[in-house]
């Protein structure tokens, strides 16, 4: 799998949150959905319809639709549409084309891989006088700090995330035992004492033992996260400086290293029916850096009970910001009903509207606050907590970066000949700055 397949993935699941393990919320069976009241509108309500679009299949499209419903219910003089792409790989390029046609619709999901460009395109309407208006349904300062990365450009907001992702390590208990490792993860961490060295050692144990130490997707919360959580520096504002960082370079030495020994696995170049996840549930690896989509997958196989998660690791055994994947909802600059679209789009994204979407068994995580219950309702995994402190200290991809279409993945080109051996730490580093000041201009 590419990397640009890896953002596919965890994307899908951000456009289908909550879908993937059930509707129990919308059917009434034991979910905790807090649906939007449908009490009718308040007077002086916009009128009108608006239409909106995101990426997936129809069977992950349920839970959309059952919104729609409840929202139509609170405000009856407003008709929602929903016109969904069954492809992620279609889905931007199809709205730039409506965009430029005048014939995009009111509201829709952006991709965080792709959301600089339609901000610098300037299809997107600004939204922070909207936001701090008097009886908005949602205001900037609802969401979490961080999160907001390449929606925003010189003190204006175009886009916000509609939930989030922080990618953590998750560890099979079973496989941390068969290589003799009796230390647990989370435990370590809650009392600051989850260090490098320890992950570190962790690993090595379970390679000695034959198994796999650490599955990893490449791409930028990756090698982002690692040099963040070992107090390296990747970007300076516009321009990239881990090559010159000496914290950043040790780091990705040894990041290298475990690939280069195949300690640390690149979950995308593993072979068809021989995949990650299917690695992870057999219990030949340790950890799997993953969102909390992962519950899915340990669900469906039946494991869950194994395993738990825990944030990356540190010198100090301190928390540290780490990457957080995001999917955003924007509305159409050219929108004839900006009123109407700002008020589904607030609605969509407030508190209420979150619960709605993630309760009963969803696979993301909240990116307001309030709505925090959907991701400890079952008290699984038991770190869940884990998974919320993380989003709330997390960052999204840099500006900077994800302004360029295509930087991204083009530095996670030049980071995957790293791990297959094919350069060196200080080379790769020096690699991604001429990149990044070529494409960035700065």
């Amino acid at each position: 799998m590419s990397m640009r397949s890896r953002t596919h993935k965890l994307l899908a699941g951000l456009a289908a949150a909550a879908l993937a393990l059930g509707l129990a919320a919308c059917s009434g069976g034991g979910g905790t959905a807090s649906a939007p009241s449908t009490g009718g509108s308040a007077a002086g309500t916009p009128s009108g319809t608006v239409v909106w679009s995101t990426w997936g299949t129809p069977e992950e499209l349920t839970r959309f639709k059952d919104f729609n419903t409840q929202f139509m219910k609170k405000y009856p003089t407003i008709k929602v549409t929903l016109n969904p792409v069954a492809s992620y790989s279609d889905y931007h390029s199809k709205l730039l084309a409506q965009l430029t046609s005048n014939t995009a619709p009111d509201v829709f999901y952006i991709g965080d891989d792709k959301l600089g460009q339609f901000v610098s395109a300037n299809v997107l309407l600004p939204l922070n006088d909207r936001m701090a208006a008097p009886g908005s349904k949602i205001t900037k300062d609802a969401f979490f700090d961080g999160l907001f990365g390449a929606a925003q450009t010189d003190g204006q907001t175009y886009a916000a995330p509609n939930d989030v992702n922080p990618d953590l390590f998750w560890y099979d208990k079973k496989a941390l035992a068969a290589a003799g490792i009796t230390e647990d993860p989370a435990t370590l961490a809650a009392s600051d004492q989850w260090t490098t060295a320890k992950f570190l050692e962790m690993n090595d144990k379970l390679k000695a033992a034959g198994l796999t130490g650490s599955m990893y997707w490449n791409y930028w919360a990756t090698h982002y996260s690692w040099i963040s959580a070992q107090g390296g520096k990747a970007y300076d504002g516009n321009t990239f400086v881990g090559n010159t960082d000496p914290k950043t370079v040790a780091a990705v030495t040894t990041l290298g290293q475990y690939f280069q020994n195949k300690t640390f696995v690149v979950a995308d170049t593993l072979p068809e029916g021989a995949g990650a996840d299917s690695i992870f549930v057999r219990h030949k690896a340790g950890f799997f850096v993953q969102g909390r989509y992962t519950i899915g997958t340990l669900k469906s196989a039946g494991v869950q009970a194994d395993y738990d998660v825990v944030r990356w690791p540190t010198a100090d055994g301190k928390a540290a910001p780490t990457g957080v994947a995001a999917s955003y909802l924007a509305i159409n600059k050219n929108t004839k009903n900006a009123d109407a679209a700002f008020l589904f789009w607030s609605e969509f994204l407030n508190a209420d509207g979150q619960k709605f979407r993630l309760a009963g068994g969803g696979n993301a995580v909240p990116s307001v606050k309030g709505a925090d219950e959907v991701v400890l309702e079952d008290n699984y995994p038991a770190n869940a907590q884990g998974i919320l402190d993380a989003r709330n200290i997390g960052f999204v991809n840099y500006p900077a970066e994800a302004k360029v279409p295509a930087l991204s993945s083009d530095i996670s080109d030049l980071f995957l000949k790293l791990y297959e051996g094919k350069a060196d730490a200080q080379g790769t580093l020096d690699a991604v700055a001429a990149l990044a000041k070529e494409k960035i201009g700065s």
